[in-house]
């Protein structure tokens, strides 16, 4: 399979919104997965959210509950998160990646591959 890639990110103020957009076109499973990750400086990769594709069920980590919405866009094979109420600690960069299990509640990292480029989100004052 092909990277994804990746668009959107930037620098905002806290309680502010972005929105990242994750492009699929080069895959040509079934069924799958995208799930969006985050990496800060210093520490390690951690999950932020997933869905499925086929079904479009979620999984969100704790930290972005009620803050972050993931969605899928079948006409443009485009996988949306957008990020609100944005805190400096969601300061990361953002990958997306492709689940081939499609398994989303279970949303283990080394289950996915097809990493995206990254890109960076910044929140400062």
């Amino acid at each position: 399979q092909v990277p994804l890639v990746q668009s959107g990110g930037g620098e905002v103020q806290p309680g502010g919104s972005l929105r990242l957009s994750c492009g699929y076109s080069g895959i040509t499973l079934g069924q799958f997965a995208i799930g969006w990750f985050r990496q800060a400086p210093g520490k390690e990769r951690e999950r932020v959210s997933c869905i499925s594709v086929s079904d479009g069920s979620t999984n969100y980590a704790d930290s972005v509950k009620g803050r972050f919405i993931i969605s899928r866009d079948h006409t443009k094979n485009m996988v949306y998160l957008q990020l609100n109420s944005l805190k400096p600690e969601d300061t990361a960069v953002y990958y997306c990646a492709v689940d081939p299990w499609n398994s989303c509640p279970l949303f283990e990292e080394e289950e996915f591959e097809s990493w995206g480029q990254g890109t960076q989100v910044t929140v400062s004052s």
